[in-house]
């Protein structure tokens, strides 16, 4: 495993990219399809990641929050895939202002420095979300008011430096996939499986909702990149993407349930109720200083009990985007991937990158 001490010099003309958050489950997607490309791959992660060295994938420990160490990754690479964040729903504000708006500018001045050409930033349908139904919502949506999580708020933050950086220098794009899940998931799918005695349907249950399959995210990155290659007025645009497949929230969780082998969620509150809760709960856990995430809040009640499907029309014309893989045949394959794991209950519920 290579270190930034190990790290050897990129041999002049070799296209070479940079993958920040590498070894996450996105990350490595993207990661895994460049090198199966032929294409160089340097990872800049918080720790080195056992799966990437099969590929030789060049691995950089450090911080983002270290505009030295950001720099020094972006030596001799000719695009940036800044996939890296701090996700969830609760926590303390400068955490996620660090890692997403510092660890993002430092990225982009990264960038500029080393004269980088192309940068895609991963960003989250969340950034635009007002707590109401989103329904074929497309790129004019604005941004809201307020934001009732800190991931969304300094999501949105980042997205908007890395579209002001578009310029002559340094062309960006972001994209906005939704619920991203398959194979490998470090985040959704161990989440559902591991609450799945506890789980409660939030509303009637019908809301759709956009997801979509890690193959499909990682392609949608490369089309980004390539975009930009060959349309630079492209640059300083966003993008959603997703399956296009929108599917009722509720049945989407209970087969990912089923593909563990799990029974389907039986009980349900009012979306009112669940938001009462969530209110409530934040108050407890704020007053009493109480240690780790609330079971519910209200960002995650709105969330389970709204629609969120979009119009990915402007992926497919700039960018040449399709879904590769169908939402059945994605949950076959995870299926197959649970079954073969040495159970549901134990897939590693904490993201790494």
């Amino acid at each position: 495993m290579q270190n930034d001490d190990q790290r050897s010099a990129i041999p002049d003309g070799e296209i070479h990219y940079l993958v920040t958050g590498g070894g996450g489950f996105l990350g490595s997607a993207i990661a895994g399809r460049l090198v199966g490309l032929g294409l160089g791959v340097t990872s800049f992660s918080r720790s080195c990641h056992g799966r990437l060295d099969p590929w030789g994938v060049t691995q950089i420990q450090g911080d983002l929050a270290d505009p030295l160490a950001v720099e020094k990754a972006c030596q001799g690479v000719q695009a940036v895939f800044h996939v890296a964040a701090k996700a969830g729903v609760w926590g303390p504000y400068p955490a996620y202002h660090t890692a997403n708006v510092v660890g993002t500018r430092n990225v982009i001045d990264a960038c500029l420095k080393q004269g980088v050409r192309r940068l895609i930033y991963t960003s989250s349908p969340s950034v635009v979300f007002d707590g109401r139904d989103m329904q074929g919502a497309d790129e004019s949506v604005p941004y809201p008011a307020a934001y009732h999580a800190h991931y969304p708020r300094t999501k949105a933050m980042a997205e908007q430096m890395v579209l002001g950086a578009a310029g002559q220098d340094l062309a960006t794009i972001a994209l906005r996939p939704h619920l991203i899940w398959g194979p490998g998931d470090n985040h959704l799918v161990p989440r559902i499986i591991a609450r799945a005695k506890r789980l409660v349907r939030v509303g009637d249950g019908r809301n759709p909702v956009d997801t979509i399959y890690i193959d499909n995210a990682a392609e949608a990155h490369l089309l980004a990149e390539q975009a930009l290659r060959k349309r630079p007025d492209l640059s300083g645009k966003v993008y959603f993407i997703s399956n296009d497949e929108p599917i009722a929230l509720w049945e989407m969780v209970d087969r990912i349930l089923a593909a563990g082998g799990l029974s389907p969620v039986r009980r349900s509150v009012s979306a009112r109720t669940a938001w009462l809760m969530g209110a409530l709960l934040e108050g407890v856990y704020r007053l009493f200083r109480i240690k780790g995430e609330p079971p519910l809040t209200r960002f995650v009640a709105n969330e389970m009990a709204t629609a969120h499907w979009f119009d990915i029309s402007a992926a497919k014309r700039d960018l040449g985007y399709r879904p590769i893989v169908s939402l059945d045949q994605g949950l076959r394959r995870l299926a197959q991937w649970l079954q073969a794991s040495t159970g549901p209950q134990r897939v590693s519920s904490h993201p790494d990158g």
